[in-house]
C-alpha cells in the first residue's frame, strides 16, 4: 500500500504527489529527470512549490550519461529550472551512499526537495555512514592553489584531477557541492578566498547551474576568475556514457585544463 504505479502520465504523479501531503504522507516522486522537471514544470510550480507542498521529486537519469537514449530523454537544463523555484531545496549526491543519506535526510526535511542522481555505475567513495546535512558542503580535498567545486558525477571527476593535478605541483582544494540550493556559502568563500581561483564542474548546462551560483555569489561577495566545466550550451546526443563524457568536455582532463587556465590568470 506504499507503492503506486501511475504509468506514462507524470503529470498525474505531481498532483497525486501534492494531494498525499494534505493527508500527511511524504510521497517520493520517480522517473527519468527530464520527465520528472521539464515534462511537469508547471505542475510542480503550481501545485508543489507555490503551496510548498512536501513532495520529494527524485529524479534519475540525469545529464549525458543517460546515453544511448538520447538528447530527448538527456536533461542538462534541470538544475536550472528546480534551482529558480522559491523554496526547492536542490541535491545532486555524487554516489550511491550519499544518495542513500540524502534520500533519508530529505524525507526529515520539510518542504519540497529536488533530488537528482544519474544512471551509470561509478566509483562508491563515500562513507556508508555518513550523515547527510542538507546545504553543507563537503570537503574532498583541502589545497591552497586552486578551488575545485564539483557536483555529482563529476566530483570523482574532480578526485581524478586533482591526483594528477598533485603530481604536476599544483595543489588542488575539493569541494563536493551535493547542495546546490540552499548553497554553502561559507564555505565557497572561505576557499576561494585562501586560493584565489575556482573551477566548477557539472553535469549539466553551464548556462543555469551550479557554476551560475557559484558566480553569482563571487561577483557580489569576492570577484574571482573562475572556470567553468560544464555542457557549452548544448543539447546532448546518442552514445555511451564515457564518449558523451570525453566529447562534451566533461572528463578529468578537462578540469586539470580549467585549472591551469585560472590559475594562470591569477598569476597575471
Amino acid at each position: 500500500e506504499r507503492f503506486f504505479q501511475i504509468g506514462i502520465a507524470e503529470a498525474n504523479m505531481i498532483g497525486i504527489a501534492a494531494g498525499l501531503t494534505i493527508g500527511g504522507k511524504i510521497p517520493f516522486t520517480g522517473t527519468f529527470a527530464n520527465f520528472s522537471t521539464g515534462r511537469v514544470y508547471d505542475q510542480i510550480r503550481q501545485s508543489v512549490a507555490y503551496s510548498d507542498k512536501n513532495v520529494k521529486i527524485c529524479a534519475s537519469h540525469a545529464g549525458l550519461t543517460l546515453g544511448e537514449d538520447g538528447a530527448t530523454h538527456q536533461i542538462l537544463e534541470d538544475i536550472g529550472l528546480m534551482k529558480m523555484l522559491p523554496g526547492m531545496t536542490v541535491i545532486n549526491p555524487c554516489d550511491y551512499n550519499q544518495t542513500k543519506a540524502a534520500t533519508i535526510a530529505i524525507a526529515e526535511h520539510h518542504g519540497p526537495v529536488y533530488l537528482r542522481f544519474g544512471r551509470p555505475v561509478i566509483p562508491v567513495f563515500t562513507d556508508p555512514d555518513q550523515k547527510f546535512e542538507i546545504g553543507k558542503a563537503w570537503m574532498v580535498n583541502e589545497g591552497t592553489d586552486v578551488t575545485i567545486i564539483a557536483t555529482g558525477h563529476m566530483v570523482w571527476k574532480a578526485i581524478e584531477a586533482g591526483e594528477k593535478l598533485a603530481e604536476m605541483g599544483i595543489d588542488a582544494e575539493i569541494i563536493n557541492i551535493h547542495t546546490i540550493k540552499p548553497l554553502d556559502e561559507a564555505a565557497v568563500l572561505k576557499s576561494v578566498k585562501k586560493t584565489g581561483c575556482v573551477v566548477t564542474c557539472e553535469e549539466h548546462n553551464k548556462f543555469g547551474g551550479l557554476g551560475e551560483s557559484i558566480a553569482r555569489l563571487l561577483s557580489t561577495e569576492l570577484p574571482s576568475p573562475q572556470e567553468f566545466v560544464a555542457v557549452n550550451d548544448s543539447f546532448g546526443e546518442s552514445g555511451t556514457p564515457d564518449q558523451l563524457m570525453t566529447k562534451y568536455g566533461l572528463d578529468s582532463i578537462n578540469i586539470i585544463e580549467a585549472a591551469q587556465k585560472v590559475i594562470k590568470r591569477v598569476k597575471k
